[in-house]
């Protein structure tokens, strides 16, 4: 299935800043109100359901026996036209 990117950004900010940006998504959807992603004049609105899938992803890219690059990825997904999420593998716990 193809992919069509809706709204791309990618910049070097503070974990401070980091956290305010998740906190703005968790606070919406937690109130169960869109979400506007903004960044000069790129903009999406996106409304995801009461159910969505989560996924929570850490990885590492470069070669094995060198540095690479870590990275944490959270990614809401829902069909445009369901309202449900697929169940899960277990609980997810963050700490």
């Amino acid at each position: 299935m193809p992919e069509e990117v809706l709204f791309e950004s990618e910049q070097s900010i503070t974990r401070a800043d980091v956290a305010t940006y998740l906190r703005t998504v968790a606070d919406n959807l937690e109130a169960g109100e869109a979400i506007t992603l903004q960044a000069g004049e790129q903009a999406v609105t996106l409304e995801p359901p009461a159910r969505p899938t989560f996924e929570v992803k850490a990885e590492r890219e470069g070669p094995v026996d060198g540095a690479g690059e870590l990275s944490i990825e959270f990614e809401l997904e829902w069909d445009e036209t369901a309202s449900g999420g697929a169940a899960g593998d277990g609980e997810l716990t963050i700490e």
